[in-house]
């Protein structure tokens, strides 16, 4: 996808993601709303959110195929962008060490842990069926669209 493309699309989805969620308080309705409404607008292979539960991500609400449900602090891609807090972008999961593989479909990866009070309290983690596929543009998006889900 174009970068233009994709700016386009992610800024009608932002607005349709404002509206959906500006009325409501529940975490898990608008996770719900969320992965929906991405995986609709960007068709990305699984879209979907781990929540911290004591010393787990435990699986939330998603979108795509069946996936783990349970993964520990510093495995795989969403473990680790839980312990170092910080957005990873993984272009090909084959290279990243530890790597869950929950779909021998995904290929490349993105999670961005969600903050409240400065700490994780769960992930936004969206796998694509494509090597390379996202970037600092998925990044930005993605980041403003997860402030309902930071108060």
């Amino acid at each position: 996808m174009k970068k233009a493309d994709k700016e386009t699309r992610y800024a009608e989805l932002l607005e349709e993601i404002q509206a959906l969620t500006a009325s409501e308080s529940d975490d898990i309705a608008n996770m719900a709303n969320i992965a929906a409404a991405i995986h609709a607008k960007m068709g990305f292979h699984w879209t979907g959110f781990y929540r911290v539960l004591g010393d787990e991500l435990v699986l939330g609400p998603f979108q795509g195929p069946v996936a783990c449900t349970r993964i520990r602090c510093g495995r795989g891609v969403c473990g680790t962008a839980w312990k170092e807090a910080r957005t990873l972008i993984v272009p090909d999961v084959d290279q990243f060490p530890g790597h869950i593989a929950c779909s021998a479909l995904s290929r490349s990866e993105i999670v961005i842990p969600i903050l409240r009070d400065g700490a994780v309290w769960g992930e936004l983690d969206i796998d694509s069926a494509e090597l390379d596929t996202f970037d600092a543009v998925d990044e930005q998006y993605l980041s403003e669209i997860l402030t309902p889900l930071k108060r």
